[in-house]
C-alpha cells in the first residue's frame, strides 16, 4: 500500500461523435488488442443500424438499453462455517455500468450468423425493448438474489 494516499481516479473516457461517457465505457469496454478505431467504428455502425431500423435517435436507444440491463442485486458467495452461502448484496453504481456493458457486448458476440455491428446493433435494441438475452441474465441474477434472500444476515 502507497504512503501518499489514495490514487487520483482517471477521468470517465467520452466517445468522439456524442461526447457521452457511457459510450466512451462502452467502447474501452469492447476493444481488443488496444484497436480503439475498430470498436469505435463498430459502434457507430450499429447506431447507424439502429437509426435505421428505430427511426429513434441511437443514443438514446443506447442509453435505454444499458439502464435496462443494469442489475440492483446479485449474490456473493460467503463461507460461513463448513457450508459456502449465497448471500444477496446490492451492486455499486459503477459495478451495474461495468456489468451492464460487458452483458450487452457479451450477448451480441454470442448472436449467430452476423457482423459484430448487426449483432450489437440487435441486442441493443432488443435491450432498449426490455426483451433480449441481456436483459434475461439480469432477470436471472436478480431471480437469483431473491431466492436466498434468507441468507441476507450474513452479508457484511
Amino acid at each position: 500500500m502507497g504512503r501518499k494516499g489514495t490514487p487520483r481516479k482517471h477521468p470517465d473516457p467520452t466517445d468522439p461523435r456524442y461526447n457521452d461517457v457511457t459510450a466512451g465505457k462502452f467502447i474501452n469496454a469492447m476493444m481488443q488488442a488496444g484497436k480503439r478505431s475498430l470498436a469505435t467504428r463498430l459502434l457507430y455502425e450499429a447506431f447507424d443500424d439502429i437509426e435505421k431500423k428505430s427511426g429513434n435517435p441511437p443514443l438514446e436507444v443506447f442509453l435505454k438499453a444499458v439502464a435496462n440491463v443494469r442489475p440492483t442485486l446479485e449474490v456473493k458467495s460467503r463461507r460461513v462455517g463448513g457450508s459456502t452461502y449465497q448471500v444477496p448484496i446490492e451492486v455499486r453504481e459503477s459495478r451495474r455500468d461495468a456489468l451492464a456493458i460487458r452483458w450487452l457486448i457479451q450477448y451480441a458476440k454470442q448472436r449467430s450468423g452476423r457482423s459484430m455491428s448487426a449483432g450489437l446493433s440487435a441486442e441493443l435494441m432488443d435491450a432498449a425493448n426490455e426483451t433480449g438475452s441481456a436483459v434475461k441474465k439480469k432477470e436471472d441474477t436478480h431471480r437469483m438474489a431473491e431466492a436466498n434472500k434468507a441468507f441476507a444476515h450474513y452479508r457484511w
